[in-house]
């Protein structure tokens, strides 16, 4: 993970993969105006997430990336539990 948006960025991806959700529900939930937390673009500029058009709605899906990154963080989080 690069910085401290990270740990938001991860909340958006498994928010979005637990349940369908429409474009306009992320952004009801996700979008800001801050320039110092611009988690729904950084999931859109590294490819997590990605915007199909199904049955005449917009929705968003995450990508195989943004799984692989939710596996990473749930893998690491196995490991410093078995550590400690």
């Amino acid at each position: 993970m690069r910085d401290s948006n990270d740990a938001l960025l991860l909340d958006l991806i498994e928010w979005i993969d637990r349940d369908e959700r429409t474009y306009a529900d992320v952004m009801d939930a996700w979008r800001t105006s801050c320039p110092r937390l611009p988690v729904w673009e950084d999931a859109n500029d590294r490819g997590l997430v990605t915007r199909v058009s199904e049955g005449g709605r917009s929705m968003v899906r995450v990508t195989e990336e943004g799984r692989a990154l939710l596996r990473r963080r749930d893998s690491s989080t196995v490991q410093h539990a078995s550590a400690a």
